[in-house]
């Protein structure tokens, strides 16, 4: 017995020591991986008030959406504290990661910002719409061109950038925010509002009789943005948003939120 356990006990040791070597190279490459997401030790989450897509607050004051909670999500796998950081407007907070001021948002992934910013895979599509107020003579996409009706966009949008070229007699009309265009529907500034539809949802909900015209004028691929120069940190990203999808976290996520109008998004 005693001829055998020499061996053993070096076989125990060799595995003991594997183990461990394992666990460490795991632990470095998580380490890397926040050092490389967070590089100031906490992530930087960019969040702008008013869509579901970043950041609402249901009736009990809490606040939910895509960027506000995959934003919390990462930063616990990552196992660093989170940063909220909160802007007017979607573009400042595109401007902000390409400047290396802000380190995650979940944005439309045009084309335009992949110049600026590096994006995941898709998370979701969202339908692009328009919303009008109550009693308003539009009441279909097709009576929108017409000379004098004024279209709201959100400053610095995907909509002000797209919209000029699909009409020829309706005029854009950019708002600094989407709670400054509720008001400027009040002061009879804009007749309709072009954006993603759950941001259309949500305007709704403040303006009653508004309603949202039936047909969309494109879609919105949501996607992780994140500064450029951090692609390596992509594989992690997209396994991250598959198993948000796989596990049903992003649903949830969706429901919390009130995020209507969006379908699943097509991954490479």
């Amino acid at each position: 017995m005693m001829t055998f356990s020499h061996p053993v006990r070096l076989a125990r040791t060799a595995l003991l020591a594997i183990a461990i070597i394992g666990s460490l190279g795991v632990s470095a490459r998580a380490d890397g991986e926040a050092k490389l997401l967070a590089p100031s030790g906490t992530l930087r989450v960019g969040i702008y008030p008013g869509s579901p897509s970043s950041m609402v607050t249901d009736a009990a004051g809490k606040p939910h959406g895509l960027s506000y909670d995959l934003g919390a999500e990462l930063a616990k796998r990552l196992g660093v504290p989170m940063d909220y950081v909160r802007f007017q407007r979607v573009a400042d907070i595109v401007t902000a990661i390409h400047d290396g001021q802000i380190d995650f948002t979940v944005t439309n992934a045009t084309p335009a910002r992949a110049n600026d910013v590096s994006f995941s895979q898709p998370v979701l599509a969202i339908e692009l719409g328009y919303l009008v107020p109550a009693n308003s003579p539009i009441a279909k996409i097709e009576d929108i061109d017409r000379p004098g009706v004024k279209i709201g966009v959100t400053k610095g949008s995907t909509s002000e950038r797209t919209l000029p070229a699909k009409f020829k007699n309706a005029t854009i009309v950019p708002a600094e925010s989407v709670k400054v265009a509720i008001a400027m529907f009040g002061r009879g500034e804009i007749d309709l509002y072009a954006t993603n539809k759950p941001t259309l949802f949500e305007i709704s909900d403040q303006m009653p009789g508004a309603q949202i015209l039936d047909g969309n004028w494109g879609a919105e691929h949501m996607a992780i943005a994140i500064p450029k120069g951090r692609e390596s940190a992509l594989p992690l990203l997209n396994r991250f948003v598959a198993e948000e999808h796989s596990s049903g976290a992003l649903d949830t996520i969706q429901q919390q939120a009130g995020l209507r109008g969006a379908t699943k998004a097509t991954r490479e």
